[in-house]
């Protein structure tokens, strides 16, 4: 199984790692990775690898057989042998913003603590779907507290929980169109806030930034009707 990096430290950009094996549409899987790979609505990362000789674009990344992440290049090119060692660098900005706007889309449901039936992440904006009947009253209420929130510069942290644990609070589980990270025994929950100021704990598998912060001011944009009580609620940055 690829060793994911990116759980252990979100900030971290450049690493050295050793090919592991190829995959048959051209793809690069390492022993350890910095790239998150495509999935909970988060796009993969993007970047580079160098080795003695040799440099390759990648353009994302995304899960492949088994526990592995295939690092997919941006065109067709040489791929680093098996065995060599390369040097992983991350598209940092684009993963930047990946964390801030994944970390802002939790808070976004804090202030609409409705079902969430989907969800996609963008380095330029991002949204979530809710089950919502009827439209908010006051998008520019919402906005506010939205940024209140971030204002308050809380702390983004992390814990684990086992499968059954999490099965024995389903209330944990804000979605409802995707399943949380299970499978392995334990189950890595996202937490915003500590103790008395604690505003949000469910699973994530994916990025996020260390304080709330860090996000920056953020507006939210079209609130459009997506079927009969799915409502779409779009978050940009700035």
């Amino acid at each position: 199984m690829t060793e994911r990096l990116f759980l252990e430290n979100a900030y971290l950009r450049e690493t050295t790692a050793r090919v592991q094996a190829h995959t048959p549409e051209g793809g690069v899987i390492l022993d350890e990775t910095l790239f998150y790979p495509t999935g909970g609505g988060q796009p993969g990362d993007s970047g580079a690898l160098i080795w003695d000789g040799g440099a390759l674009s990648i353009a994302t990344s995304v899960k492949a057989d088994g526990k592995d992440i295939a690092l997919v290049p941006a065109e067709p090119a040489a791929l680093p042998p098996v065995g060599a060692e390369v040097i992983q660098k991350l598209d940092w900005d684009r993963r930047h913003r990946h964390m801030r706007m994944h970390t802002a889309l939790h808070l976004l449901s804090v202030i609409i603590p409705l079902p969430v039936t989907g969800g996609a992440i963008g380095a330029e904006k991002g949204r979530l779907d809710f089950d919502m009947p009827d439209a908010p009253a006051d998008k520019d209420v919402l906005q506010e507290q939205l940024n209140e929130l971030i204002r308050r510069d809380l702390p983004v942290s992390e814990m684990w929980i086992t499968d059954d644990e999490l099965l024995a609070n389903p209330q944990l589980v804000k979605t409802m169109s995707v399943k949380p990270p299970m499978g392995s025994g334990h189950v890595r929950l996202v937490m915003i806030g500590q103790g008395g100021e604690q505003v949000d704990l469910q699973p994530c598998g994916g990025t996020h930034v260390a304080r709330t912060g860090e996000i920056g001011h953020v507006r939210i944009g079209k609130i459009e009707k997506k079927g009969k009580q799915n409502r779409r609620v779009a978050l940009h940055f700035g």
